[in-house]
């Protein structure tokens, strides 16, 4: 569930009409719900209640706002972060180092030191390479870093091709049949402490068995790895569990999720890792937006121009993916459009003849479950700035992310001297 709602027929973020909010601080602009954010992060974590060790590390990609994540530290989350700048916004909001895991494929020297400096909880490993450069730096400091290595299983996750990770053909990870001599050549190295495997096969899947039939290869590994005298103690099982976008869609729930794990993971005597990001803060957040102007089209459907646009909320152009679109004071009337942005791209599209809320210009509307991969994935193009970002706790709100203007972008840019 969510807060965001209809009272009195206008659509509310927690008690704080909508329009209330757009009025003080513009449209476009993500709101974010404090009560749903924590209701999200306390479910997941009771649905792994019965596990005997877990560590639960939001994914710091799928939302990086400092108020975001301030409510994750609060509610005892770690993070899992990949890149230098997630590190230092986790460690910002009040996230102990200590639990922190620091995941990514294309780490360089300077953030595996970043990492160093600061004593993180654990490094996932993605290559033998990245092993031995990591270990170096850390036997130059004289310390020894907590690593996992992340291992590609190879299973299809059945989900959307730029989103899945754990296929043979994939970036990420080690191939599952080399892992356990990557293990123990890593293993032996000073600046190493190897503790565990990590395994991540993708994001927004909407079926448990592609987690199984993961997890079942990942215990078959800790097994080997086991029986060849290597100590295994933490098994990190990423994150990757979806939401419902549309209305009526059906996901597992945390505790159908939290009863496999249970199931998949008996015996293996470690302590277990997860990495969710989406099932936390997805429908958490709406984009809410304003209609420029209804335009009839040549297709016999009107276009609905908003004023959001594909560099605001990149998922519809970048996957196709759906976002319920609901109007902020519906009057019960419906109509079938194309809704779309101002950007000058025919893939600034938001949704092509879907019925929807009658809507005309000035009116208010909002994108849902928008609260994950939006403001982070933002752009500047077309020189339209950057989004503002509010979050809603009961009556009150906060603008939690400032409305960056394409001046100020312009501001930052420099002419050499030889073109003035």
């Amino acid at each position: 569930m969510d807060h965001f709602t209809l009272r009195d027929g206008e659509l509310h973020a927690e008690d704080v009409p909508l329009a209330e909010i757009a009025a003080a601080v513009g449209t476009p602009v993500y709101v974010y719900s404090r009560a749903t954010l924590e209701r999200h992060a306390r479910v997941f974590k009771a649905a792994l209640a019965g596990l005997p060790r877990a560590h639960v590390a939001f994914a710091v990609k799928a939302n990086p706002n400092l108020a975001v994540l301030k409510v994750m530290a609060r509610e005892g989350l770690g993070a899992d972060v990949v890149s230098g700048g997630e590190l230092a916004r986790a460690l910002a909001a009040g996230i102990p180092a200590s639990d922190v895991v620091f995941s990514g494929v294309g780490k360089t020297g300077a953030e595996l030191v970043q990492g160093l400096e600061c004593n993180l909880g654990q490094f996932n490993i993605e290559s033998e390479e990245e092993g031995l450069e990591l270990a170096a730096l850390a036997a130059a400091r004289g310390q020894r870093a907590a690593c996992a290595l992340r291992v590609n299983p190879d299973v299809d996750a059945r989900t959307h091709a730029k989103i899945s990770t754990g296929k043979a053909e994939n970036k990420f990870g080690v191939p599952l049949d080399r892992a356990a001599a990557i293990y123990a050549r890593l293993a032996a190295l000073p600046g190493l402490e190897m503790r565990g495997l990590a395994v991540h096969i993708g994001s927004q899947l909407s079926e448990l068995e592609p987690f199984e039939i993961a997890f079942a290869k990942l215990g078959a590994l800790i097994a080997e790895l086991r029986a060849g005298g290597q100590s295994v103690t933490h098994a990190d099982l990423g994150g990757g569990l979806g939401v419902p976008y549309k209305a009526g869609d059906v996901f597992p729930t945390p505790e159908a999720y939290g009863a496999m794990v249970a199931r998949a993971t008996r015996g293996w005597d470690c302590t277990l890792m997860f990495e969710p990001g989406r099932v936390i803060c997805g429908n958490a957040g709406v984009l809410l937006t304003r209609v420029i102007r209804v335009k009839r089209g040549g297709n016999g459907l009107p276009f609905v121009v908003v004023d959001a646009a594909m560099n605001d909320l990149a998922r519809p152009a970048m996957y196709g993916a759906w976002h319920d679109f609901d109007a902020v004071a519906p009057t019960g009337m419906r109509m079938r459009a194309n809704v779309v942005g101002p950007i000058c791209e025919t893939g600034d599209t938001f949704a092509m003849d879907r019925e929807i809320d009658a809507l005309e210009a000035g009116d208010l509307a909002v994108f849902r479950s928008a609260g994950a991969y939006g403001a982070t994935m933002a752009s500047s193009y077309n020189s339209r700035g950057f989004v503002a970002e509010v979050m809603v706790d009961g009556p009150r709100f906060a603008v939690v992310a400032e409305r960056i203007l394409p001046a100020t972008i312009t501001a930052a840019e420099r002419v050499p001297d030889w073109l003035d």
